[in-house]
């Protein structure tokens, strides 16, 4: 055996010969003296089992069907050029007990409640900022906030239909939210094909768990969306608009469509009529009632907001202010996932529920406050500077791992401008066993983004998408900055409560494909997906 290969201790469980946790930092599956944590026991067996040579050559199986399939993402080589690669899916899983899920939904589902009671108040009584709580002026001076919609009230009163809230564990063990995402959150689709595309490549690695299964989301957020639809006679008639093929996220917005059974439409495909929004047929006009919509507030509709928008449908707003439609997420929802209002999120829970937060805050800095600010910038060198108006974690600077230069480049644009930087202390991510070559394992840091619809009630699927930072050292897990997945598994105990499909290892069968009821690019846009670029984490909006 390598050292770094599966191997057995003298207590007879699996463990990895070798591997050693970053200081500071808490590893998922394996003890700080090396033995693995109870749950992952049976896991770190089967590894063993299965060899460096058989997790070597599921990864070639699992690139070969990934690029087949088109679940890629674009990447620049050396010579300038972009060119497609699979998107990364590690095949060593991430497990989170029954116990310990049971916690993280109980506080995602706290937090959802409090960012749709928040939206809510912004566009209304604005109680919040009376309560001296949230400044109003931190409010409007949000790019988020949408003045065309204040004082619409979304059908329902819900405004965050779709919600993945990023989690991290830190050295201490405590769960944290990173930062929420309410507008256009991505990457279900990822955890879908990655449960998939594990229980096809490696099944002997599923042998002595019982994994609660994930494949019910498309049902779930179907059912959301008829919850929130204007009251009709007949079932109401719910679309996916998404803005078109070049959208780096279109391979989950066909693949959402599919799996929902329902039309995938772009803007021509939608009209509005005396307040109505209907979509074009071959039959005619059929109405619309509900709308999930993968595309920014600014380009949905040129009469309310960006005038240059091609991708919008002139009267949407019109139609959604009289109550005709519903559009998930909610116009102006995303001033809840606002990094600098992020900092408020635990004072919303007391503050609407009346409730202590269950999930905590990472600490958090306004550098618009001057004393925060100088308390900052002594202190550069250990915090994480981010731009509020960024995702994907493009501008994050992470002052231990930046030089001298940067800190000082840093220090200059808080200066210009402390309003767009919020900064955080520093959290050591967990780590998970991660593949890093010739079926090797290795630590690598990890988050996780658990999936949340919202209709008659708040329903989250077991897990979520783990991101993976697949450089040593790394803690950027966005796919666009060198990171990728894991399955995230969640087991389930006897009499614990639901969302375990029958048998042990759940297979998800796509339906048929809807039936193609009218012209235009949509019935290839259906056949054709899987030849689409896919967004990885943190593409469209706030994912």
């Amino acid at each position: 055996m390598t050292a770094t290969d599966p191997g057995v201790d003298e207590r007879g469980a699996a463990s990895i010969e070798g591997y050693a946790v970053p200081a500071g930092c808490c590893d998922e599956l394996i003890e700080d003296d090396g033995a693995p944590r109870p749950h992952a026991a049976p896991l770190l067996a089967a590894l063993r089992r299965f060899g460096p040579r058989g997790l070597l050559e599921a990864g070639l199986r699992r690139d070969a069907i990934f690029m087949q399939q088109g679940i890629t993402f674009e990447i620049a080589g050396t010579d300038g050029a972009r060119r497609d690669r699979p998107f990364p899916l590690d095949l060593i899983p991430r497990i989170l007990t029954a116990t310990e899920w049971t916690a993280i939904k109980r506080g995602l589902a706290q937090r959802i409640r409090a960012l749709n009671a928040f939206v809510d108040d912004v566009y209304h009584a604005h109680e919040i900022v009376r309560a001296g709580i949230v400044p109003w002026s931190l409010i409007v001076s949000r790019p988020s906030f949408a003045r065309p919609v204040h004082g619409v009230r979304a059908p329902g009163g819900v405004y965050t239909h779709v919600a993945g809230c990023d989690l991290v564990r830190g050295g201490d063990g405590r769960w944290r939210v990173l930062e929420d995402n309410v507008r256009t959150p991505s990457g279900i689709s990822y955890v879908l094909e990655n449960r998939l595309a594990m229980t096809r490549l490696v099944p002997e690695l599923f042998a002595g768990h019982r994994v609660r299964a994930v494949d019910h989301y498309p049902t779930l957020l179907l059912e959301a969306l008829r919850a929130v639809a204007p009251a009709t006679d007949s079932r109401p008639t719910v679309v996916l608009w998404t803005p078109g093929p070049a959208n780096s996220a279109y391979f989950e917005h066909a693949f959402l469509a599919r799996e929902m059974g329902i039309e995938l439409v772009e803007a021509s495909d939608l009209v509005v009529r005396d307040g109505v929004c209907y979509m074009r047929t071959t039959a005619g006009l059929q109405r619309v009632h509900a709308i999930y919509r993968r595309l920014d507030d600014d380009f949905i509709d040129p009469l309310e907001f960006r005038p240059d928008s091609l991708l919008g449908v002139p009267g949407l707003i019109r139609a959604y202010r009289a109550g005709t439609v519903a559009i998930a997420n909610a116009v102006g929802t995303g001033v809840a996932d606002d990094k600098a209002v992020y900092h408020y999120v635990p004072e919303m829970v007391r503050f609407y529920l009346g409730e202590e937060p269950i999930l905590e805050n990472v600490p958090t800095y306004l550098l618009s406050d001057e004393k925060q600010r100088r308390r900052v910038l002594s202190r550069l060198g250990e915090l994480v500077v981010k731009p509020t108006s960024e995702s994907g974690g493009k501008g994050v600077f992470i002052g231990p791992q930046a030089s001298a230069a940067e800190r000082e480049q840093q220090a200059r644009l808080i200066e210009a401008r402390p309003e767009r930087f919020i900064a955080q202390e520093l959290v050591h991510l967990s780590t998970v066993p991660t593949e890093t070559g010739e079926g090797r394992l290795a630590p690598r840091h990890v988050d996780l983004r658990p999936f949340a619809v919202f209709g008659d009630e708040i329903r989250i699927v077991p897990g979520g998408l783990t991101r993976v930072a697949l450089r040593e050292g790394s803690m950027i897990v966005n796919s666009s900055q060198g990171g990728g997945s894991k399955d995230t598994w969640v087991l389930d105990d006897e009499g614990a409560a639901g969302d375990l499909a029958p048998g042990t290892l759940p297979v998800r069968r796509p339906p048929r494909l809807p039936d193609v009821r009218y012209g235009g690019w949509h019935g290839q846009a259906q056949q054709q997906q899987q030849s689409a670029l896919p967004a990885a984490c943190g593409l469209a909006g706030s994912g």
